[in-house]
């Protein structure tokens, strides 16, 4: 009998664990990760899911950003130039380039981003707050910090799947660029924290993540019909990241070239890769923006990400997952929270999982345990625009 092969990983007590490759259920695979973007070799530690089990997690120290990742252009300097890229949820809906076609619109609904001489709004939320009501943000990076991260290195199936509402821990990328959910819309904030053509950004603590499938993305260009490129390295059946649980996130497409079939909820299903030949489960990108899963299936680590930033999200002592103007939780909603008695965590969930921002009161209300005249006076009022 041919026996599997193996690897040895070196966990923080000087134990080697020893895991089979490409097992049906091995997740992370520690060495995978752009050694560019990592302060120290990854190790494996001991940690606590959120299910209260004990497990062992893959930890990575990385940097701001990796070494030589070209990012921008985010905010356009006057409406005569083109920058990012914006999700717009308001009125005409859809995925913009940030230029002037799409700020004229924005200004016709009441959301003025540039001045009477056509100079764009731009805040620098790592050093200042912005001075506008409708500001583009755009972080400056802070080379000093580093994020911890830590993902279970053998996934473990969640008895219900964890949704990925605003700035949500998403995973990874093999990059080693964090991963979060949607960024906050300007309907909720009244600013807007541009994307770069790839579709990540600048956190106010000074360190970049993306909101999108970076390897991925043309596709959606593609779908939507805009006339944009990212600059990074484009395959659509590529492994590009880890989840938080674990569980790989791939492109758009199969190893076979073919789009996937009979996904799940969160936009996954078990099958081979060209990782894991035997078969795991694991996430695909849509075609749609932002392009990636809803939802995990995993169980993940508690304190599972942290940085040394001063701000921001992950940040010692930030409010909710984030801190600063157009990141984590939207202004106001702590105040919600400790009104209703839950916290700020359970809030954004409940909303998220009762129609996010075009939200079903009367669910929310009876999920919350409170009645829906106490949920509409508890939430704040959308900014003025």
């Amino acid at each position: 009998m041919k026996l599997p092969k193996f690897k040895q990983y070196v966990l923080a007590s000087s134990v080697v664990m020893t895991l089979p490759i490409n097992s049906a259920w091995a997740g992370i695979d520690v060495h995978s990760i752009n050694k560019d973007a990592l302060v120290k070799d990854p190790i494996i530690v001991e940690c606590s899911l959120e299910n209260g089990d004990a497990a062992n997690c893959a930890k990575f120290v990385v940097k701001y950003q990796p070494d030589n990742l070209k990012t921008g252009p985010f905010c356009p300097e006057s409406i005569d130039q083109k920058g990012g890229i914006w999700d717009w949820d308001g009125e005409m809906a859809g995925l913009y380039q940030i230029d002037k076609g799409f700020l004229l619109m924005l200004d016709s609904q009441g959301f003025h981003f540039y001045d009477e001489d056509g100079k764009v709004n731009i805040t620098d939320v790592r050093t200042t707050q912005p001075k506008n009501n409708n500001s583009c943000l755009q972080a400056s990076v802070d080379k000093t910090v580093e994020m911890t991260v830590l993902i279970p290195i053998n996934p473990v199936k969640a008895e219900k799947v964890n949704g990925l509402g605003t700035v949500a821990k998403v995973g990874l990328a093999l990059d080693g660029v964090p991963i979060f959910a949607d960024a906050p819309s300007v309907l909720e904030t009244g600013h807007m924290p541009a994307l770069d053509k790839c579709g990540g950004h600048v956190d106010p603590g000074g360190w970049y993540h993306w909101h999108s499938t970076a390897t991925d993305i043309d596709s959606v260009y593609k779908e939507e019909h805009l006339d944009i490129e990212c600059h990074i390295e484009q395959k659509a059946s590529a492994i590009f990241a880890y989840a938080f649980d674990g569980f790989p996130i791939y492109g758009s497409l199969e190893l076979s070239g073919k789009i996937p079939e009979n996904l799940d909820i969160c936009g996954g299903h078990f099958g081979p890769t060209n990782e894991y030949p035997k078969g795991i489960y694991h996430y695909h990108a849509s075609t749609t923006f932002p392009n990636l899963p809803t939802c995990l299936h995993g169980v993940v680590a508690k304190d599972n990400f942290s940085t040394t930033a001063k701000q921001g999200i992950g940040a010692e002592g930030g409010p909710g997952q984030g801190g600063g103007p157009g990141h984590g939780t939207p202004p106001g909603f702590d105040k919600a929270a400790k009104t209703l008695g839950v916290t700020e965590k359970q809030l954004m969930q409940v909303i998220m999982n009762n129609g996010g921002r075009n939200l079903d009161v009367t669910a929310a209300a009876k999920e919350l345990g409170v009645t829906e005249t106490q949920l509409k006076e508890a939430l704040p009022t959308p900014p003025e625009h």
